[in-house]
């Protein structure tokens, strides 16, 4: 029978206190089966969300606080570096899981062989399909996309609003680089992910993320998406996957659970 009570979630809250207190009662709420443990940084100063439930969370609530603030991928390393749990989750403060558990169907399709990282259909607070799932972000493909208004063909990586993955997966690959701050580090990891011969899978549950684009209203997350993209062009793994897509050997990296 499987176990279902071994993921640990890592969440990052920037300010977003009523965001994570929303998020963590809805875990409370319909994944306490599941998850065992959240890890909760606090990249700026914040008070801790509360448990209205008498006795409290249903699952450990870690709390770190940080005294500088860190990147995307330094906060999620550090909550998840020691972790004991069977699988690993990334989630972003302004995920609503709206009346279902998503996380025992991502368990389960992250338990079979070969499987790298899950993650749920996106949809938005009015249950539009978000684009969550993109093509490798070359020159070429950012210009069709951002200037032409043509849609991607090809899923080559995934956004980290919402993952779970494998604790020996996420253990082996070393998580996220940490040389990216902000943006293209779920890029990199996915494209590590496939290199070492792991799979996406996309599990045919749903979240909403109200994710908001800050790069394209925020002269410093658009410098730090430039500074990542360009980091990501010179990395080993853009290399390799581009040789990849040349060859067909690529395919489409993506398979959709049952």
């Amino acid at each position: 029978m499987l176990e279902l009570r071994k993921l640990v979630v890592s969440v990052v809250s920037h300010g977003h206190g009523a965001l994570v207190q929303s998020l963590l009662e809805d875990l409370a709420q319909l994944s306490a089966n599941v998850v065992a443990r959240v890890v909760l940084t606090l990249n700026l100063p914040e008070p801790e969300p509360v448990s209205g439930v008498h006795g409290g969370w249903p699952f450990v609530l870690e709390v770190r606080r940080n005294v500088v603030p860190a990147g995307f991928a330094v906060n999620h390393n550090r909550a998840l570096e020691n972790a004991g749990e069977s699988f690993v989750g990334i989630l972003n403060p302004d995920v609503r899981l709206e009346g279902r558990d998503p996380f025992a169907d991502l368990v389960a399709q992250a338990s079979f062989l070969g499987v790298g990282c899950v993650y749920p259909i996106q949809v938005d607070e009015y249950g539009g399909i978000q684009d969550s799932e993109r093509a490798l972000p070359t020159p070429a493909a950012l210009w069709r996309r951002r200037i032409r208004g043509q849609q991607d063909t090809r899923v080559d990586w995934v956004n980290a609003a919402c993952l779970v993955l494998p604790q020996p997966v996420w253990q082996a690959i070393g998580g996220f680089d940490e040389r990216y701050f902000m943006y293209c580090e779920d890029v990199d990891l996915c494209l590590r992910l496939r290199l070492a011969g792991w799979a996406l899978v996309r599990v045919p549950v749903k979240v909403v993320h109200a994710g908001q684009r800050n790069s394209r209203r925020k002269w410093r997350h658009l410098r730090w998406h430039v500074v990542s993209l360009l980091l990501l062009w010179r990395s080993p793994a853009y290399g390799k996957t581009i040789e990849w897509l040349r060859t067909g050997q690529a395919g489409t990296g993506t398979i959709s659970g049952s």
